[in-house]
C-alpha cells in the first residue's frame, strides 16, 4: 500500500526526455513528452511537457486572487475556494508549444526521438470555469474587444487574447486529469484555450483586463510571431494547424524481426476534428487510410493505427492527416514556404522516419 502509485520499475522510459534549461538562464527552459513510449490520448500529468520562462512559483491558493478588470462595469477578484463553488466543464483537449518540433526543420537531420522532436504536446481532460462565465458578472463594456491575462510567474507572463475567443471556450482551469494542477502546469489556476497555441493558456493566472486592443507585449511581436522572408512579421497565428506525426516505429525503437507491425501515432488540429490520416510507407508515393480510435475528439489528440508488414526493406514512413473543414498537413517544404531561415513557430510539416535494413529507425529530414 502507498500513498500514490508508482511507475513499475521495468518502465524506466517513462520519464520526460532532452530535458534544458536556455543558456545563461535559471528556470527557463523545456522538457519534452516521450511520446513514442505512450498510447491512448490522455497523458500522465507528470509527463506533460514543460515549457517555463522564468521558473515555477511555489503558490499559496489561499493567498493567490485572480483579478478581473479593465473595461468591465464591476471589477472583480476571485480566489480559487470561491471559483471551486462555480459550475465547472470538464473536456478533453490538446496542448501544444507553437514552438513545437522546431528540430525539424532545421537544416540537417536531428538524430532524436520522436518525443525529443515533437514532444512539446500533451493531451489532458481540463476542468474549470468557463471564463465568459465570469466576465459576464463582471459586465463587459461595450468597447472591449480583447483582454491581457497575465501570470503571477517572476516574468509575469503575459499576452492578449481577442474577447471572441474567451465567449466561445476559454475557461480557468482547476484540474488536470482529475486532481489539481500540478505547479508545474500552473497551480492553483491558469488561462486555458483549446486548441491555440500554448503560450497564450497563462499559468499561474493572476490577472484579467479587458482592452480595446491587443497589448503588442513582447510575447506577441519578438516572440510567438512569425517572421517572413521579406523581413515582415505575422502576428497573432493563435490557432494550431493540422498535424500528425507516427510514434511508433520511430527513432530509438527497433524493429527485431521481418513480421507485421503497427504503424501507430497522434494526429490533432486547433480548428476542430480530425477527419482522416493516412500514411505511407515508401516516402508518399502511395497512401493508405489509417484507422481512427472512436475517441475522435474537437481540439484533442486523436490516435491513429495501420497494420504494415516489414520485410526488411528499407522504408520511409510518413503520416498525413486532414481536419473536418479540409486542411491537409503539408510537406515540409510547404510549411516552411515563405518563412524566414530563422523562424521555428508553428512547423506542421510532414515527419518521415526512416527505417533501414537493420531495423532501426532515423530521422528521415535531410
Amino acid at each position: 500500500m502507498s500513498e500514490a502509485g508508482a511507475v513499475s520499475p521495468f518502465e524506466h522510459q517513462l520519464v520526460r526526455t532532452n530535458i534544458n534549461a536556455s543558456p545563461g538562464t535559471t528556470g527557463a527552459g523545456v522538457s519534452f513528452t516521450p511520446l513514442e513510449h505512450l498510447d491512448g490520448i490522455i497523458t500522465p500529468s507528470r509527463l506533460h511537457f514543460e515549457r517555463h520562462h522564468s521558473g515555477i512559483p511555489t503558490i499559496d491558493p489561499d493567498k493567490h486572487q485572480l483579478f478581473i478588470q479593465g473595461l468591465v462595469r464591476k471589477p472583480l477578484v476571485f480566489t480559487s475556494a470561491v471559483l471551486a463553488r462555480y459550475p465547472m466543464v470538464s473536456n478533453i483537449h490538446f496542448l501544444e508549444c507553437s514552438g513545437n518540433s522546431f528540430r525539424a526543420n532545421s537544416k540537417s537531420a536531428k538524430h532524436l526521438s520522436c518525443g525529443s522532436v515533437h514532444g512539446l504536446i500533451s493531451g489532458s481532460e481540463w476542468t474549470g470555469v468557463p471564463l465568459k462565465m465570469l466576465l459576464d458578472e463582471a459586465g463587459i463594456q461595450a468597447e472591449a474587444k480583447w483582454l491581457v491575462a497575465s501570470g503571477a510567474d517572476a516574468g509575469a507572463m503575459n499576452r492578449s487574447v481577442p474577447l471572441s475567443k474567451i465567449l466561445d471556450d476559454a475557461i480557468v482551469a482547476l484540474y488536470q486529469n482529475g486532481e489539481p494542477l500540478r505547479p508545474a502546469n500552473g497551480y492553483p489556476m491558469r488561462l486555458f484555450l483549446p486548441g491555440w497555441e500554448g503560450n497564450m493558456s497563462i499559468k499561474w493566472l493572476q490577472n484579467i483586463v479587458l482592452t480595446r486592443e491587443p497589448a503588442m507585449t513582447r510575447e506577441e511581436t519578438s516572440k510567438y510571431s512569425d517572421l517572413q522572408a521579406d523581413g515582415t512579421a505575422k502576428l497573432f497565428t493563435f490557432p494550431m494547424g493540422v498535424k500528425s506525426v507516427i510514434t511508433s516505429p520511430s527513432p530509438g525503437l527497433l524493429l527485431n524481426k521481418d513480421g507485421v507491425y503497427q504503424i501507430k501515432g497522434i494526429a490533432w488540429t486547433g480548428s476542430g476534428k480530425i477527419r482522416r490520416v493516412e500514411v505511407s510507407a515508401d516516402g508518399g508515393k502511395s497512401w493508405a487510410d489509417a484507422q481512427l480510435d472512436s475517441h475522435v475528439l474537437p481540439k484533442a489528440l486523436t490516435r491513429f493505427r495501420a497494420a504494415w508488414k516489414w520485410q526488411g526493406n528499407k522504408a520511409v514512413l510518413l503520416s498525413r492527416a486532414t481536419d473536418e473543414f479540409g486542411a491537409v498537413q503539408p510537406t515540409k517544404t510547404v510549411a516552411l514556404s515563405g518563412n524566414s531561415p530563422g523562424n521555428f513557430y508553428h512547423f506542421n510539416g510532414i515527419q518521415p522516419w526512416r527505417v533501414h535494413t537493420d531495423g532501426s529507425v532515423s530521422n528521415g529530414f535531410v
